[in-house]
This record gives C-alpha cells, sequence and structure tokens, in this order.
C-alpha cells in the first residue's frame, strides 16, 4: 500500500510540474509579443534636467501632448549621467537634456548605444564672474573653472579662444583640452569642474564658463550677465531627445519630436527665454 500511495503523489507532483512549465513554455506568440508592447495610452517617460528641458516638456504636457495622444510622464535630474543610464536600463523612454558631441563621448565612453533623435533647442555657453564686469579685466593668473565633461570644455576653450583670451592649437576642435592650448598670454589657470558645480564655483574663481541650463538655475540671465556668449548661428550643441535604438521608430518618439521642433515650442522657447535658450531650427 505504501509503495502505491508513492506512485499516486509521484505520478501526481510530475503532472503538476509538467503544468507550471507548460504554462510559460507553451504561451502564445501573441502574448509573448504584447507583453513587451506599451499601451496606447501607457506614461512614456522622459528624463531631464529641470531648466530648461523640464519647462520645455513641461509646456509640451500641459498644452500639446493630449491633443497628440501622448501621455508624458517628465522625470527631472541634476547631473548630465543618470538620464543616459537609466535611458539605457529600461526605466526612461527617452531623455532631453543634451547635445551631440556629448552623446558621442558618454556612449563610447559607458560603450552603451544611444540613438540621437532631434534637435530642440541651444543653450549658449557662457563666460560669469562676480569679481570683474568685463573680459579685459581678467588678471594675469586669474583661476577660470571650466565643465569638465570631453566635449563641454572643449566647447568652453573654443568659446575663450574665439573671444581672443587664448590660442588653441590648429585643428584642435571640439575635443580641445588644456594640451592644446597654444598661447594662453594671461597664463590663465583653468579649473575643470562637475558642470552643476560651476554656478557655485563663482564664489572661489575668478570666472567660470557655465553651461545655458544651469545658468539658468542659478538666477544667470545669459544674455545680459555673461562677459562672452555663444553664437547661436551655425552652432552643434543643439540640445535635443534621444532614446534607445529599439525605439527610433516608436510613434511616440517620432510626436515628440514633431512636437517639440514645432512652432508652439519655438514661440515659447522664444517668449520665455529671450536670447538665453534659441530654438535650433
Amino acid at each position: 500500500m505504501r509503495r502505491l500511495l508513492g506512485v499516486v503523489a509521484g505520478l501526481i507532483l510530475a503532472g503538476t510540474l509538467t503544468a507550471c512549465g507548460g504554462s510559460s513554455a507553451t504561451a502564445t506568440p501573441a502574448a509573448a509579443s504584447n507583453a513587451g508592447t506599451p499601451k496606447a495610452d501607457a506614461p512614456f517617460k522622459v528624463g531631464v534636467n529641470p531648466v530648461p528641458h523640464g519647462e520645455i516638456l513641461k509646456f509640451v504636457k500641459d498644452n500639446l501632448a493630449a491633443k497628440a495622444g501622448l501621455n508624458l510622464e517628465i522625470v527631472e535630474f541634476t547631473d548630465y549621467v543618470q538620464p543616459n543610464v537609466q535611458l539605457d536600463e529600461g526605466q526612461l523612454d527617452a531623455n532631453y537634456f543634451q547635445h551631440v558631441p556629448y552623446l558621442e563621448e558618454f556612449s563610447k565612453g559607458k560603450d552603451i548605444k544611444l540613438s540621437w533623435v532631434a534637435p530642440v533647442h541651444i543653450e549658449p555657453l557662457g563666460l560669469y564672474s562676480k569679481k570683474i564686469k568685463n573680459i579685459s579685466e581678467l588678471a594675469k593668473g586669474a583661476q577660470v573653472a571650466l565643465p569638465n565633461d570631453a566635449s563641454n570644455l572643449g566647447r568652453s576653450l573654443k568659446l575663450l579662444a574665439d573671444n581672443g583670451v587664448i590660442t588653441l592649437k590648429e585643428g584642435a576642435g571640439v575635443k580641445a583640452t588644456e594640451r592644446d592650448v597654444a598661447d594662453n598670454p594671461k597664463e590663465l589657470q583653468f579649473k575643470p569642474l562637475e558642470a552643476a558645480q560651476l554656478p557655485r564655483s563663482l564664489e572661489d574663481v575668478d570666472a567660470a564658463i557655465i553651461n545655458g541650463n544651469y545658468a539658468l538655475e542659478a538666477g544667470l540671465q545669459p544674455a545680459t550677465d555673461s562677459l562672452i556668449l555663444e553664437k547661436g548661428e551655425g552652432n552643434p550643441y543643439a540640445n535635443g531627445l534621444v532614446t534607445v535604438p529599439a525605439k527610433v521608430d516608436d510613434p511616440r518618439v517620432k510626436k515628440l519630436a514633431e512636437l517639440l521642433q514645432g512652432p508652439e515650442v519655438k514661440k515659447f522657447i522664444q517668449d520665455t527665454y529671450k536670447g538665453a535658450v534659441l530654438p535650433a531650427q
């Protein structure tokens, strides 16, 4: 009898395991496909820096998204690293905070693949100071803080070179570093810092080159407070929409890009920032 009960129990257990295993193994192709397909009204998560990206995207969310069928969810970051990391990890559907040179440098350094979608606006890089009122007042040996990420460091040095403060070696381009400075007549001391720290550094250095979004967050007005400012014409540093390669053809990505490049957003940028932020198109 004990032997018979053991056989019956074994058969029941085997049947149970087979049913559990078969449940996942025999899922229909349609069910498997739908598991990874977001619903049309599913939240579309976009990572941004608060200013101006978050403000621009909030304008889209409040005024344009619903009519376009987009359920936007804005996720704010105060740095330039996590929006890309979380996009790569699948925690975001897209992000909007960076330009192509930074995207390329980041992707290469982190060995991840992200895809540029569309340019939206330009934030002119500017030199600011609490100690001098004119670029000509920079003293010999003055300390100048710069963003430490490779793309914006080269961009900062080019800004100084374009305004006659330093001279760069021929062909240095956007990837210039301090080693590419050919002539530094004022013997400026460069202090690379994480971009978000640059506004606070104004208390400690003679001047700092600050990214447009961080300048605005700190209450600085690029058009009036900067000693020198990048020009918008022909500027390769337009900030734009980025996603992962698998979502480049997602209709929601394409619709958001269309809205961000549309006339309503262009007018919002012009009216709100009055030259501190420039539409890319």
